[in-house]
């Protein structure tokens, strides 16, 4: 099979189409002939060598994909070969066959295309994980999400205006927080002119907010503390302002506050099989529906998934970039 592979640590002229033999199966997976893969920037950290992939994962960039089932024990799955499915996976997505988990596969909603599915599991996968299961969103509480026009954030704002949360985004441009307001977000904080601590207690009328979904860590963790509602949490998905942060200890113990976070790409296959049977019941018929969608900035060939990443560090995109395998 043809697949991208990454000949050395660096920028993103490192991709190089390579010829590299088929998957070859474990217990448990499914074989998936790829039609589109999503890019993440998991990916791009993998590119320069900052963030290798698990150890029992396939050195192959490529976190989601989506094609047909064609091979691989389907037994009681409800799956058949022939089927078209999206998946998570840990590695390999950059390449016309893919090694996916079973229990990490997810039909297409109606009327999806592959392109569109593609576009899906990391992100959905990730929000749902850390904005719902471990930061707790719930009932009427409110969301704010730095980093609004990213996958993530495009993702993190439907979804949880779709469920019924106030939320309000960061962005770099007044068009990007003009987006941010069109996905649902009550207010888009340019974060390059305004002070988002000051203008969600503005908006807020000083009560703050319930959750924060942090991408940026370093010095925003303290400054999102104050903007946080009592008993309020933090949960931290990336690292793009640094690991290290100072905070405010005794603003933790008065309020109540809570800091967390977590990776998704190393947790088990029946952690993420948990997360992808309360999507498939709690977030498919919402896409499905309409009331949410996948936001796609641009497709690439698969041949140049170097200008994709090109794309994606320059962080011009709002929403999703795809990679499509002819």
């Amino acid at each position: 099979m043809k697949a991208i592979e990454i000949s050395q640590p660096g920028g993103p002229e490192v991709l190089r189409l390579c010829e590299r033999p088929l998957p070859v199966l474990r217990p448990g997976e499914v074989l998936i002939k790829v039609h589109a893969a999503g890019i993440n920037r998991p990916d791009v950290f993998q590119r320069k060598g900052i963030y290798p992939p698990p150890a029992d994962a396939s050195d192959l960039p490529g976190l989601e994909v989506a094609g047909e089932i064609v091979d691989g024990d389907l037994t009681g799955s409800g799956f058949a070969k022939g089927d078209n499915v999206c998946a998570l996976v840990a590695g390999g997505g950059y390449a016309e066959f893919c090694a996916a988990p079973l229990k990490q596969c997810l039909p297409l909603p109606a009327n999806f295309s592959a392109i569109e599915a593609a576009a899906l599991p990391e992100t959905f996968f990730t929000v749902w994980s850390n904005v719902f299961d471990r930061a707790g969103l719930q009932g009427s509480e409110t969301l704010l999400v730095q980093g609004g026009t990213s996958g993530i954030g495009v993702t993190a704002i439907q979804l949880a205006k779709a469920l019924g949360h106030v939320v309000l985004a960061t962005a770099g441009s007044d068009d990007k927080c003009r987006a941010c307001e069109d996905l649902g977000a009550v207010r888009g904080i340019n974060y390059k002119s305004e002070d988002f601590v000051q203008v969600v207690n503005e908006v807020t009328q000083g009560r703050g907010v319930d959750v924060v979904l942090d991408m940026v860590a370093g010095d925003y963790v303290n400054r999102e503390l104050s903007c946080l509602a009592d008993d309020g949490r933090i949960v931290v998905i990336a690292l793009l302002g640094g690991a290290r942060a100072q905070i405010d200890m005794s603003a933790v113990m008065r309020r109540r506050l809570t800091v967390t976070g977590s990776t998704l790409r190393p947790r088990s296959v029946d952690f993420k099989h948990a997360i992808a049977q309360q999507l498939r019941q709690k977030v498919w018929p919402l896409l499905e529906s309409g009331k949410i969608k996948p936001v796609i900035y641009k497709t690439f060939p698969f041949e140049q998934a170097a200008q994709a990443h090109a794309l994606m560090e320059s962080s011009e995109h709002i929403g999703k970039i795809v990679l499509v395998v002819k």
